[in-house]
């Protein structure tokens, strides 16, 4: 069998001022993928980012690692692109941002 994924969209802000609401929305999301699969982030309707959203970002990628699953970018917007590459954050964001080993 291979690897399944499920899909979270991102609209709008990825900044403090949702924070909460979008950690809580990831967590939910990568609780329910099974073991080995894949939780797919479309940033590609992000309009900003914010230090903040990097580390929502960083700890879905820590919270995937540690759970034995799999977290990709499917697309990101250019304000998503931007605020990777002025952090050097680039490769580690790359098409898949967690493999499962």
């Amino acid at each position: 069998m291979g690897t399944t994924s499920s899909l979270l969209r991102i609209d709008g802000e990825l900044t403090i001022y949702r924070a909460t609401e979008l950690a809580a929305a990831m967590r939910t999301a990568l609780a329910g993928v099974a073991d080995g699969d894949m939780l797919e982030l479309d940033l590609s309707g992000v309009t900003e980012m914010d230090s903040a959203g990097v580390q929502l970002l960083l700890a879905a990628r820590r919270s995937a690692i540690e759970s034995g699953r799999a977290l990709g970018l499917t697309a990101r917007s250019a304000a998503v692109d931007d605020v990777l590459a002025i952090l050097h954050l680039t490769a580690l964001f790359g098409d898949t941002v967690a493999q499962t080993h």
